[in-house]
């Protein structure tokens, strides 16, 4: 028999969508406040959200004849017609949050109008209205919720304890403060403040306020538009990066989102510098509204670019050309004092590093360091910015590995020989590799390459591209090629590996072509830079020195590893409490 579910019991199942969690009530708390216009938030948690929750703001708060109206489902001030869905603006727009916040606790609202005189306090307990009075209070609105999920015992048992709650509570609202740096935030748990910001408009100070570290405190600022798109915000440089993606933090249209779109123009941008982990990413993206979907997920974590490419396109060109306008070498990070050590938070896990990258250019101009670039792939050098390699003179050799070099402004500089060598191979393989006279060499005895039917029908697509490459390969009977020469770069065993990497790649394209290329070359330049504990002499510690400063990138190995470490002479007295 099917029948219609009863009012209270359709509402808390439409409220386990919306609401999953604590997190999940003040998400759609704040995002309400800042729809308000408020200038103050404070946000004030108890057992991590599940016993107490208060949420006050100074915004403009409901007329006494609309306060119950805003508690029904579907009960909007913000959208009113269909068109309206392809240009929202505000944070919360469907009129669902409020009726499953009070399906599922108790809850209490006072709120307060400036041309008011008196303001309303409005009781619900379950969905029901307990009580309307006329009371005395402040501008603008407080929520008091109390017993999350009371009247749900299946959804309360999923909650997390007192500690995890409150985490991904901090997590939240640190992350909803770094978009609003206009508005003062302050997050208080079991009595004790956890983090307060200035509202002062500065997006560096409300970092720092949220995230008080040296990680943050270094952080390189970004400002980029394109296609309409407009990229503000600040990455970390490429040496210094995070075990997980916390430390990236996306807001697009003043809403905090999840976004693999962005996160590979992040990776677009760093292209071959970092070598692993995750670089710190607060990003501020302003775009046209109607060309994204905010409405495809009720949590609304999530939405939809129209334009993929140009998104990647637009992050991936705003760190690039700020990360490499500043120098690429890696400061050796001095060891943090007891009293730095102690300024942590407890939901932001440090990823401990002695990497953090402050660059330095290069003394050659762009027209003087041309790129190597095709239409598929290019080595971009920093821009010309004051730092010079003739001004570098080597004062001592350690481990066996590492050339120290010192310059006329008191700094130090670490080199790595194994990732310089790395580097100066890589460089000069990618040039051959990308230059237009592809030298072959013969072998002895041909290569003979087996491959399924479909691939054999394909072969005048992929044929030109070996070829391209180096490749003397021809038709030899069915499913099968022969290989009499290959590229001069490559040994016997490497161009073989080549070819089956290329025959095994789906959807032959240059894309992939390219990175089974660059990936080989990167391979190869590895395996023929000096290793470490290989010991040089001097005139080879100089030879690499003078070599290493005529390379397009001279800062990063292939991987994304620094070439060098710089320590100024300020750091080092600091380190031994001289200055």
């Amino acid at each position: 028999m099917i029948r219609l579910l009863d009012k209270s019991v359709a509402d808390k199942i439409a409220a386990g969508e919306v609401i999953e969690r604590p997190v999940s009530i003040i998400k759609e708390l704040l995002e309400n406040s800042v729809d308000a216009g408020a200038k103050m938030i404070i946000v004030d948690i108890k057992n991590g959200g599940k016993s107490y929750i208060r949420v006050s703001d100074d915004g403009i708060g409901i007329s006494e004849d609309e306060i119950e109206t805003a508690f029904l489902r579907h009960a909007t001030g913000k959208i009113f017609n269909l068109e309206d869905l392809n240009a929202i603006n505000t944070l919360g727009f469907r009129g669902e949050a409020l009726a499953s916040i009070a399906a599922v606790t108790r809850l209490k609202v006072l709120t307060k109008r400036k041309e008011d005189s008196e303001g309303t306090k409005l009781t619900i307990h379950g969905g029901k209205v307990v009580s309307k009075v006329v009371t005395g209070c402040p501008d603008g609105t407080t929520f008091i919720i109390e017993d999350v999920f009371y009247n749900t015992p299946a959804r309360k048992k999923f909650m997390k304890n007192d500690g995890n709650e409150a985490s991904k509570i901090a997590e939240f609202v640190s992350r909803f403060a770094l978009n609003y740096a206009d508005i003062s935030f302050k997050l208080i748990s079991n009595n004790s403040v956890i983090f307060a910001t200035a509202g002062d408009g500065d997006y560096k100070n409300t970092i720092m306020s949220v995230f008080p570290t040296r990680d943050y405190a270094n952080l390189i600022e970004i400002s980029h538009e394109e296609n309409e798109i407009l990229v503000y915000g600040f990455v970390s440089n490429p040496g210094l990066t995070k075990t997980t993606k916390q430390g990236q933090i996306f807001f697009v249209n003043g809403r905090i989102i999840d976004s693999k779109i962005i996160e590979k123009g992040i990776k677009a941008g760093y292209k071959e510098r970092v070598f692993s982990g995750f670089p710190i990413s607060i990003l501020f993206i302003s775009i046209n509204p109607e060309t994204i979907d905010v409405n495809i997920h009720p949590n609304k974590r999530e939405i939809r670019f129209n334009f993929e490419k140009e998104v990647i396109d637009a992050i991936g060109n705003a760190i690039s050309k700020s990360i490499f306008k500043t120098d690429g070498i890696n400061d050796l990070q001095i060891p943090k004092l007891k009293e730095e050590m102690e300024i942590e938070h407890t939901y932001e896990p440090e990823y401990k590093t002695i990497l953090n990258t402050e660059q330095v250019g290069i003394k050659k101009t762009l027209e003087e360091k041309k790129p190597l670039v095709n239409s598929e792939f290019s080595i971009e050098p920093p821009s010309n910015i004051p730092f010079v390699f003739d001004e570098l003179f080597i004062v001592g050799y350690i481990f066996n590995t590492y050339i120290i070099t010192e310059d006329q402004h008191e700094n130090i500089y670490l080199i790595d020989q194994h990732a310089a060598h790395e580097r100066i191979f890589y460089e000069k393989l990618v040039g051959n590799y990308l230059s237009k006279a592809k030298l072959s060499q013969p072998i002895l005895t041909p290569i003979v390459i087996n491959t399924i039917k479909s691939f054999y029908h394909k072969s005048k697509e992929w044929m030109d591209i070996l070829r391209e490459l180096g490749y003397n390969i021809s038709e030899f009977g069915d499913n099968t090629f022969l290989i009499r020469e290959i590229p001069e770069n490559m040994t016997l065993n490497q161009a073989e590996l080549f070819v089956n990497d290329f025959i095994d790649a789906v959807n032959i394209d240059k894309a992939i072509v390219n990175t089974i290329v660059i990936d080989k070359l990167i391979s190869k330049s590895c395996k023929n830079a000096v290793k470490g504990n290989n010991r040089l002499s001097e005139i080879e510690q100089l030879e690499l020195l003078n070599t290493i400063k005529n390379c397009i990138n001279p800062y990063n190995c292939p991987h994304g590893r620094p070439t060098f470490l710089k320590l100024s002479k300020s750091d080092i007295e600091k380190s031994f409490h001289r200055k």
